[in-house]
């Protein structure tokens, strides 16, 4: 046996493929008269919109006027968020972690401080953002922020205790520096560490308030250049916020403490609060609580000011989840999070300091989720999130996608899926509100389903470029729930999460689905809108043995135990065959003895109420065999027209019959060759010395090499034990003697050698390369079938590729995909509905023969893409017609024959990275392009591809990256993506007042330019930071358009309420001449009529 060099292997993932031209194989000329319409020019790759929750969230900032969010990551990543649907990723190239964000507020711009002393101003105001200007410091770390409102220079403050000004405009470094040494008192001795806080007053822009970690804050005057007052506490500053009025400002401490202070009285805090502290009744300090990690404080018109803040809880709290306090007045509420918080803001009515807050919301970003809490109403309620951010609730251990869907399909899941939602939300509209949807064209469905390690299922809607869940599905409530721990499934097949989602198939015509779980159980949904009580849940229980040899007898397996169908004969289930059990397995599981003929998992007994949406049709569960758990499910279809369920795993397939509850063939693969088994099977020693198999454990086994294959899909680890069909090439890394069932098609084609007339086959991939068909028998009428089971053939080997065969399609005489017949949806808890559908329709009729003479058999295409090759087979005949070699140095994880607009084509995914495309039937190269290397097992589970050149896959734990091998969908992205930048008038100051105005205390302003300018600082030093300019291609020339035209809209705005203001005062200037004339006429009468009159006759 050849031995596998595990580093070689590992070192060809990154060579770049090898693709030698599809080469027609000689004396087949059946596919010269096929016109491929695809051609290279159809296809580009690139992303398209990223959905979930940011990974490892570490910054925000909001855009108040804008209203926009921004929210940065540990990996460099930004995501911005406006209104429901409109959503941005861009990524630093450095991708070092962001720790600061600051928005120019209603400018259409960000800027961002990464981990690596980076500062990069962004331009929103075009659709895809980039980075106009960097600024890389050398010599200092960045620490904190800060950007006042309305103005174009940025206070950065560093470890060192100095701050630097930045002009935003050029990104160039002021000569004007606040040294450390200068701030603090020169009687100091120490450092007063890293500067953690920056703002000015909000009454005088001159007045820059400096906090230092070590617990001093000090009020620098920028024009004297020197500190007006300084106050210490004996602790650590964590955050400073200012009173609008800017007479006080609070700090929040390490010791749980917040001390305010009135500006002019440094000596000592005007009030110190405990807000969780324990006050002794002798008046003595209270007991040091938690840090309080971050304040704000917040005033109202009409009321009492709101103090936010996070942490601070006491120490006693021990296990208690991360928190954020709201005190309002006399109230403290204590709003317990899921996670713990990153950051928060307080959202206020005006973007200006120096006026009256007035909070409306608080948005808390939290490490695995974002939560907005109404301020405004009794209770804090949270406001219904309408973002993707839900996807990792449960972890995603696998996902499908499927482009083009019935168009009733999204209501249809909409209407059960609103019933599901929580209730209790705050009642007012979302208030991150901004940007405006795209103006695509692509209007065609999709929908993602992604299956979750606790057993659930989720639809979403993903038309658009947009992200919204429909429906979700809790298979999980098939089984008993454990009441204690001893009681917990998971120690059977997997250490955790016994009823993850392994794999699924959906067929949206007839809304059947079918799932695998990581225990050895497969489950079967119909799709209702009544609400049904379901007595007792079908159960089929299969038996699966290893090895020929292991088949137990009738008598010693028990009546449950399904007979195994023979090679190359026709099994009958009516015969040889049970029904479906109605209970739960009852066979013996002694302690004194080897576990046999027991489940994994334990189907409920009781009841089961199921809502409307999908209800539970058959659960089909394999059996333990003489102490042996049974494998894990590797491939799995159906077919709702023949009512047919097929699934494989290590041991070999199994047919179900989910119309009459029956098993129609239980085969091992050697069975599937009979006497023409092409590999050398060496005799196994007995089932008790040999050690577990695949990706299963026994139970009783401790050693190192089972707890590796007891990993849970869940798990992120590069390790190759994953037994996925679609990535049964990572099992090549340790490729054994074994062959398994690595994918299912089926068809209505011509299966047979010689066959003149299409009909029912199911075909058969294996991890060794071979495809073997099965030729089906299922009765024509669907009364008919209700009766009878459809029977089952073997039709033998048809053709063998290198590595594991992982998906297999059909095609037309005119190389159109022959799609696999389908039944018809109807509800089946409404008797009439369903009566009228078996009536009329039960399975679509296959495609009329094409391009064939008079009396000869139809042409039909099987094709066939491995870990390594494509191959296009000629039926009949079943010859080679096409062969491609796609990768020689790495090998393929995904597979699937796409439909697109104008033809059909093959789409491989590598696991070096390579994304191709080959036409069908001739397999021509129509793109390759080295995308993303496999870096974990994740995108290798959840890389699909669907039709009209749509894919996806899950680059991170918690998000979803989409992209588009179409042309036409990148030519149609710009108009597709959404605007993040609309015009919008930014709201007026405050009004000062007569009295203000008139004896001062008003905001003063102040003419940074005169102080910061090269003029006055002069230049700061060159070493200290380098300007990096960004990319000036097409991009920032879009977004200096983009920007004009913003210009141009409010210019327009404010023209327009010029001219409304304008047209007003003609009409009040029109209507006082006309008042002005009719009193002149009025004077002219009286002085007429007392001309003549002398004064004594007045």
């Amino acid at each position: 046996m050849k031995k596998f060099n595990i580093r070689k292997v590992l070192d060809g993932l990154t060579n770049v493929s090898s693709s030698s031209s599809a080469s027609p194989q000689p004396g087949n000329r059946e596919n010269d008269t096929i016109q491929e319409n695809l051609q290279s020019e159809h296809f580009q790759l690139c992303k398209t919109v990223r959905h979930g929750f940011p990974y490892q969230p570490s910054a925000m900032a909001f855009d108040a006027v804008q209203k926009i969010l921004a929210i940065g990551t540990q990996s460099g990543a930004l995501r911005l968020f406006g209104r429901a649907g409109v959503e941005c990723y861009c990524q630093h190239e450095s991708g070092s972690a962001v720790i600061a964000l600051q928005f120019l507020i209603n400018e259409g711009a960000l800027v961002s401080a990464l981990a690596d002393d980076s500062i990069h101003l962004w331009n929103l105001r075009q659709k895809l953002p980039a980075v106009l200007h960097s600024l890389k410091f050398n010599r200092e770390r960045i620490t904190f922020l800060h950007l006042p409102f309305q103005s174009k220079w940025l206070y950065v403050g560093t470890e060192r205790g100095n701050i630097h000004m930045v002009n935003v405009e050029s990104f160039t470094l002021s000569g004007y520096v606040i040294m450390w040494n200068k701030a603090i008192e020169l009687s100091s001795k120490t450092h007063p560490g890293p500067v953690v806080h920056i703002s000015d007053n909000p009454m005088d822009e001159g007045k820059l308030l400096i906090g230092f970690e070590c617990g001093i804050v000090v009020l620098w005057d920028l024009r004297t250049k020197k500190a007006d007052y300084r106050y210490t506490y004996d602790e650590a500053i964590h955050s400073v916020a200012w009173h609008h009025e800017g007479k006080q400002f609070i700090c929040s401490h390490s010791d749980g403490t917040l001390t305010i202070w009135n500006i002019r009285v440094p000596a000592k805090p005007a009030q110190i609060i405990t807000p969780h502290g324990k006050h002794p009744k002798d008046g003595k300090k209270p007991e040091p609580c938690k840090p309080i990690l971050k304040v704000e404080y917040k005033t109202t018109r009409a009321g009492d000011p709101f103090m936010v803040l996070s942490g601070g809880l006491s120490y006693d709290t021990v296990g208690r989840r991360a928190c954020l306090t709201v005190m309002h007045g006399k109230s403290t509420a204590v709003l317990e999070m899921d996670y713990p918080i990153v950051d928060f803001l307080t959202l206020c009515e005006t973007p200006y300091p120096n006026d009256f807050q007035e909070p409306y919301a608080v948005v808390i970003l939290l490490e695995k989720d974002l939560v907005v809490i109404d301020l405004a109403q009794i209770g804090y309620p949270i406001f219904e999130n309408p973002y993707p951010l839900t996807l990792h609730e449960s972890p995603v251990t696998c996902c499908e996608y499927f482009a083009d869907c019935p168009a009733e399909l999204i209501p249809a899941l909409y209407s059960v899926g609103s019933r599901q939602k929580r209730q209790g939300y705050s009642k007012k509209e979302w208030p991150i509100s901004g940007g405006n949807w795209g103006q695509g064209t692509q209007s065609y469905p999709e929908i993602i389903i992604t299956g979750h390690a606790d057993g659930s299922i989720k639809f979403w809607d993903a038309s658009a470029i947009m992200l919204q869940v429909l429906y979700k599905l809790k298979t999980a409530k098939v089984f008993e729930k454990a009441r204690n721990k001893e009681d917990k499934p998971s120690t059977d097949i997997v250490d955790e999460d016994p009823f993850a989602i392994q794999i699924l198939t959906w067929c949206p015509e007839s809304r059947m689905l079918c799932v695998a779980g990581v225990s050895a159980h497969v489950i079967i949904y119909r799709f209702s809108k009544q609400e049904v009580t379901t007595e007792v849940v079908q159960l089929l229980e299969v038996r699966m043995p290893y090895e020929l040899n292991d088949v137990d007898s009738p008598e010693a397996a028990g009546e449950q135990t399904p007979a195994v169908s023979t090679p190359g004969a026709t099994s009958s289930p009516q015969s040889a065959l049970p029904p479906a059990q109605t209970h739960p397995s009852t066979s013996s599981n002694s302690s004194d003895g080897p576990r046999d003929n027991v489940p994994c998992l334990k189907v409920r007994c009781s009841p089961l109420k199921q809502s409307p949406g999908y209800q539970v049709d058959l659960v089909v569960q394999l059996l333990w065999v003489s102490g042996e758990p049974p494998q894990q499910i590797t491939s799995l279809a159906l077919n709702s027209a023949y009512g047919l369920v097929v699934f494989g795993n290590f041991n070999g397939l199994a047919v179900v019959d989910y119309f009459q509850k029956t098993l129609l063939m239980n085969v091992g693969v050697q069975e599937l060759y009979g006497l023409a088994d092409p590999f050398q099977r060496q005799p196994r020693s007995p089932r008790k010395a040999r050690q577990p198999s695949g990706g299963v454990c026994d139970v009783n086994d401790g050693s190192n090499a089972s707890e590796d294959r007891c990993k849970s899909p869940t798990s992120d680890a590069k390790d190759s034990s994953f037994s996925r069909s679609r990535s049964s090439s990572v099992t090549s890394l340790e490729r054994e003697s074994r062959e398994i069932i690595s994918s299912f098609h089926f068809s209505e084609t011509l299966s047979r050698k010689g066959e003149a007339m299409p009909g029912p086959s199911l075909w058969v991939g294996t991890s060794q390369g071979s495809m073997l068909v099965l030729p089906l028998t299922v009765p024509a009428s669907s009364e008919l079938r209700m009766q009878q089971a459809p029977a089952v053939s073997f039709g033998g080997v048809v053709t063998r590729l290198k590595g594991g065969i992982l998906s297999m399609a059909t095609l037309d005489s005119a190389g159109a995909p022959l799609h696999p017949p389908y039944e018809l949806w109807y509800d089946p808890n409404l008797p009439d509905e369903r009566e009228e559908k078996d009536r009329w329709k039960r399975r679509r009729p296959a495609s009329p023969p094409s391009g064939s003479q008079e009396g000869a058999p139809d042409t039909h295409y099987v094709v066939l893409c491995s870990e390594k090759q494509a191959e296009v087979i000629v039926l009949p005949a079943q010859t080679s017609a096409f062969k491609h070699n796609i990768t020689e140095a790495s090998f393929v994880l995904r597979a699937d024959v796409v439909q697109m607009n104008t033809g059909c084509c093959i789409a491989c995914f590598c696991a070096n990275g390579h994304i191709m495309a080959l036409s069908l039937p001739s397999l021509r190269p129509l793109l390759d392009v080295n995308y993303l290397p496999l870096t974990d097992m994740r995108i290798a589970r959840t890389f699909c591809f669907s039709n009209l050149g749509q894919a996806l896959y899950l680059t991170s734990p918690t998000e979803i990256q989409r992209l588009t091998y179409s042309q036409e969908t990148c030519d149609n992205l710009q108009e597709m993506l959404c605007e993040l930048f609309t015009p919008v008038e930014t709201p007026e100051a405050p009004n000062r007042g007569f009295f203000k105005g008139l004896f001062g205390g008003g905001a003063q302003s102040l003419d940074r330019e005169d102080l910061f300018g090269e003029t006055a600082a002069g230049k700061a030093s060159r070493s200290l930071a380098q300007h990096i300019p960004g990319p000036g291609g097409m991009e920032g020339m879009k977004g200096a358009a983009s920007g004009i035209v913003g210009d141009l809209a409010r210019t327009r705005m404010a023209l327009d309420e010029r001219g409304q203001k304008l047209g007003e005062l003609d009409e009040r200037t029109a209507a006082m001449m006309a008042s002005a004339d009719s009193f002149s006429k009025h004077a002219h009468d009286m002085m007429l009529k007392y001309k003549d009159k002398k004064w004594y006759q007045l």
